[in-house]
């Protein structure tokens, strides 16, 4: 079955149930002429469950141009198809995208498709999108090389990025390495663990005459303390002195990690005190370290000076001291906590709320348990995530 027949059965087999969600084309320049409409059908795109149906209002709706500016939606749509197993979906959405010359004609466009193949895990198509760039009328840079080395970065395919790097600039003398292509290298090879290699690639992209910048430093300090490599950040460091790359939060944020990590809070504690803007990331690091130690109280601290600090807790301070207070029996201010997320809406994990639910429940502090259980669905935690014990419901009955 040929992909433009696909397509075409996708469009004819479900066209009666996704027409009122369509928008058509077109030539009004004034995107606000159909405002409404277009926000209309994206909202039951978004909502639409069924593979199949979604396939086909997809590509009937990317007959607008403003449709096709959306990136989200084309996000949404193959991020949920590829978890429902349906990659010839995928293709027919995309390959759908390729009949807008217009749009083909910016290599941007282009880009995108190229990046969406990254994201479903198909390479050989994001491969053979920017090899046909050219016949379809799309210029190729840089910028697609670079889109589908991040593709192969982003599937953890490091064999096919290193052969891609090697190979397309080969056969193209038109395409040259920039200091973008050689980060994405950097990066896989780190988090395929191969530090040796990502630290090789340094020397190679600087005999090209490409310096490292704050990203490629970042990225290899990171990996580095990840593996306890603490001579080879020292290195990094060093590289930055030398290049005068100016570290920013994030690089310290590293090295604060792993000096928790090593039982060194005081150490993190006095790095903290050093830098110009500490952010949520730093704090947490010591409020890990403090919980860890068992000074409970000063990481009690940290947590309520997040405003002094000119900082709002996240996802990731709810997770560290919430467990830790439920161990200490601090159930008041682990329940605050809970709370307190939800209304940031961080998001916290709800095996980390499960463990104050069988806090209050072992307490028999029902009421609360319950409430929170009630609350937390409201905010989209599952009834399999979070619930009151099976044995205390036992116990109540």
């Amino acid at each position: 079955m040929s992909l433009s027949f696909r397509v075409r059965l996708f469009v004819r087999r479900f066209s009666s149930s996704t027409a009122t969600t369509v928008v058509g084309p077109s030539p009004d320049p004034n995107p606000g002429s159909y405002t409404e409409p277009l926000a209309v059908t994206i909202d039951k795109l978004s909502k639409q469950r069924d593979p199949d149906k979604l396939a086909a209002g997809f590509i009937a709706a990317s007959a607008s141009y403003r449709f096709r500016c959306r990136h989200r939606i084309y996000e949404i749509a193959v991020r949920r198809l590829k978890k429902a197993g349906r990659l010839d979906a995928v293709e027919a959405i995309l390959e759908a995208q390729k009949r807008f010359p217009s749009d083909l004609a910016r290599e941007g466009f282009a880009v995108r498709l190229i990046s969406l193949y990254g994201k479903a895990s198909m390479l050989a198509h994001a491969a053979a999108t920017y090899h046909q760039l050219p016949a379809l009328g799309t210029p190729r840079s840089v910028m697609s090389f670079n889109a589908l080395l991040t593709a192969f970065a982003d599937s953890g395919d490091v064999e096919g990025l290193v052969a891609t790097f090697r190979d397309i600039p080969a056969a193209d003398p038109t395409i040259v390495p920039d200091l973008i292509s050689y980060n994405v290298l950097i990066r896989a090879r780190c988090e395929k663990g191969d530090l040796d290699a990502a630290l090789g690639t340094v020397d190679l992209m600087e005999t090209n005459g490409i310096s490292p910048d704050l990203i490629t430093c970042n990225t290899l300090l990171h990996w580095s303390y990840e593996k306890k490599e603490s001579s080879e950040a020292e290195k990094i460091w060093a590289l930055m002195r030398k290049k005068n790359i100016e570290p920013d939060t994030k690089s310290f944020n590293t090295k604060l990690r792993w000096l928790v990590s090593e039982g060194r809070t005081t150490e993190a504690a006095n790095l903290v005190d050093q830098l110009n803007q500490p952010d949520a990331f730093s704090f947490n690091a010591l409020i890990k370290g403090y919980s860890q130690e068992g000074n409970l109280e000063e990481a009690k601290r940290l947590f309520s000076d997040f405003a002094k600090n000119q900082c709002t807790p996240n996802k990731g301070t709810f997770e560290i001291i919430i467990p830790y207070l439920c161990e200490a029996g601090e159930l008041d201010l682990a329940l605050k906590c809970c709370y307190d997320s939800m209304s940031r809406q961080c998001f916290v994990e709800a095996a980390v709320f499960q463990k104050v639910v069988n806090g209050l429940a072992k307490c028999s502090r029902m009421d609360e348990a319950t409430k929170l259980v009630d609350v937390g669905r409201k905010n989209n935690y599952s009834s399999k995530s979070l619930r009151i014990p099976s044995s205390i419901l036992s116990l109540a009955i």
